[in-house]
């Protein structure tokens, strides 16, 4: 079990507890605008096992976040590897917090604690980042993180149906250059 804080936040395993909120953030349309429909309560609670699994198997993945000072939950964030439908491959940093817990810094800050986990536990030699092009708020995270991106990069996501979320941007980090 591994376990990250920061000053504000635990990265932590998932809890029964954790699956009411995420299944409500994740019914927001809001939080999922630039991801897709809505999940059920059933996906919900299928995602949460997928990413305990990948936790157990591979010591990182999308850990549960929560406020340290109230034990509140409100996302996930983690290293999952890149799908094998991409045209490159490596390990992506992600992030989702519900609607009350943006604008407070945390993705940003628990976003730079599953990256130095990535490089220094894990040793990995670069992380990177997806998301549709029309997400300007987790392209600023990336750029607060100190990634970067190259136009000549961006893609169309092979799993999107044409429309607003199958242009992607990538953005990329090297572990000589995080601090």
């Amino acid at each position: 079990m591994v376990e990250i804080d920061t000053e504000r936040l635990v990265l932590r395993d998932w809890r029964k507890s954790d699956l009411a909120p995420w299944a409500a953030m994740n019914a927001d349309p809001e939080v999922r605008e630039h991801l897709g429909p809505v999940l059920t309560a059933h996906e919900a609670a299928a995602s949460i096992e997928s990413f305990q699994h990948d936790l157990d198997r591979n010591g990182f993945g999308f850990w549960a976040v929560q406020v340290r000072s109230t034990g509140e939950f409100i996302g996930f964030t983690g290293l999952d590897p890149v799908d094998e439908n991409m045209t490159f491959t490596g390990v992506e940093a992600g992030w989702r917090l519900a609607r009350t817990a943006w604008g407070h810094g945390y993705a940003t800050e628990a976003a730079r604690a599953a990256l130095a986990y990535g490089f220094d536990t894990v040793g990995l030699p670069e992380i990177l980042a997806i998301t549709t092009r029309t997400n300007l708020r987790s392209q600023a995270v990336m750029r607060r993180l100190g990634m970067t991106t190259d136009p000549a990069e961006d893609f169309d996501d092979p799993d999107s149906e044409p429309g607003p979320l199958r242009r992607q941007v990538l953005y990329r980090k090297q572990r000589d250059s995080h601090g």
